[in-house]
């Protein structure tokens, strides 16, 4: 219920997906997805005792970016983590990868999908239709 009613308070605020914290602070994962970042080349997502969804897509992501050589660490993240990424994207069974353009008004990277989410969008996408 939590993460129907921050998603709806989100919606009013105009974003079109929020990013939930748990009780330290710390970044969790969207209403229904997880997340990600990038950055120097290394990928980072909240680890599962964080208390995270723990999705199949999730996990095929982390699989999919070790494949692709990069490191992926599960790690506890937060907000500063978020603003200074080169990257962020979020995962989950209907949204696939999905890349988070701003966070609190900031913009991500360049404001645009990086080299990072575009690959895991592309893997991601062949890994379905196999």
């Amino acid at each position: 219920l939590a993460h129907i009613l921050a998603k709806i308070e989100g919606n009013l605020a105009g974003a079109d997906e929020i990013i939930m914290l748990d009780a330290s602070g710390h970044v969790a994962e969207g209403s229904g997805q997880n997340l990600f970042l990038a950055k120097g080349g290394i990928v980072k997502t909240p680890p599962p005792y964080a208390g995270i969804l723990l999705g199949v897509t999730r996990n095929v992501v982390i699989d999919l970016a070790r494949q692709a050589g990069l490191t992926v660490h599960e790690t506890m993240l937060n907000r500063y983590d978020i603003y200074t990424a080169d990257e962020v994207f979020l995962t989950g069974t209907a949204s696939e990868v999905v890349p988070v353009r701003q966070l609190d008004g900031r913009v991500i990277g360049g404001g645009s999908p990086g080299p990072i989410t575009r690959d895991m969008m592309t893997r991601f996408k062949a890994y379905v239709r196999s």
